[in-house]
């Protein structure tokens, strides 16, 4: 399995924790803030639509969700908050990106600078790592909903680009354009998503040894902490026994 989607599970598992801590419940709010300022109404503005959703999966209240995207669209008073992306290199070389949100951009690039730094890694200049990326829809799928071939099938037809098997789980990949149009047809026949976002995907990915991949994941899991980081994406390869021990420590 993929580094990007390995990291997606370990998040996943961390989600709960994260929402009783209210760190994912701020990061969402930060979002959709964000995103309502391009309008906010989501049958027209795909970006907060997808927000919404995901702020819903963690059980967010209807009325955080509201009041969030009033202060987008400036209805209520609040803090304004601009995209940042940032780029670098963990242990390894492995190209890594960060996408946030913050109301000041010298202090959260100096203190991902710092975060590089303190775990064996390097920011770069715009541009440094993203050609090793590319924007995709990826959708995530329990295989206990569906049959590969019969999702296969549903997909494809709605304009996928392809469909990766991962055991328990599939995942759709999709252009930008075609993202909402999928998961629609997902939706239309009651099968429920356990991710649903664009985000970077490697293009081709880096082997990391395990003492490689624990360094990164660390250095994944310090930018995630960092209240202005919304995601973070790697090019690299995790051992599956890696990975293991650190699905338990999460789940510890």
């Amino acid at each position: 399995m993929s580094g990007h989607s390995k990291w997606a599970s370990i998040k996943h598992k961390k989600g709960a924790l994260d929402a009783k801590r209210g760190k994912t419940f701020s990061k969402i709010i930060r979002e959709l803030v964000t995103a309502a300022k391009a309008g906010g109404d989501p049958n027209s503005n795909a970006r907060l639509r997808t927000v919404i959703d995901k702020a819903k999966a963690v059980n967010m209240p209807q009325e955080n969700i509201k009041r969030a995207i009033q202060k987008g669209t400036g209805e209520l008073a609040g803090t304004s908050y601009s995209d940042v992306t940032y780029e670098g290199y963990g242990s390894g070389g492995v190209a890594i990106i960060i996408e946030g949100n913050t109301d000041n951009k010298n202090r959260t690039a100096a203190e991902m600078r710092a975060i590089f730094s303190k775990n064996g890694g390097n920011m770069g200049e715009s541009g440094s790592v993203a050609w090793m990326f590319e924007k995709k829809g990826l959708i995530v799928v329990p295989a206990s909903a569906i049959s590969e071939e019969d999702l296969m099938m549903l997909v494809m037809d709605a304009g996928a680009d392809d469909l990766k098997n991962e055991g328990d789980k599939y995942e759709v990949i999709t252009s930008i354009e075609s993202f909402e149009k999928v998961k629609k047809a997902l939706e239309e026949k009651k099968i429920t998503a356990e991710d649903a976002e664009i985000r970077y995907l490697p293009k081709t990915l880096a082997d990391a040894d395990s003492q490689t991949a624990r360094k990164v994941l660390r250095l994944m899991e310090a930018l995630e902490e960092h209240d202005d980081v919304q995601n973070v994406y790697a090019n690299f390869d995790i051992p599956d026994d890696v990975m293991k021990e650190m699905q338990e420590e999460n789940e510890k």
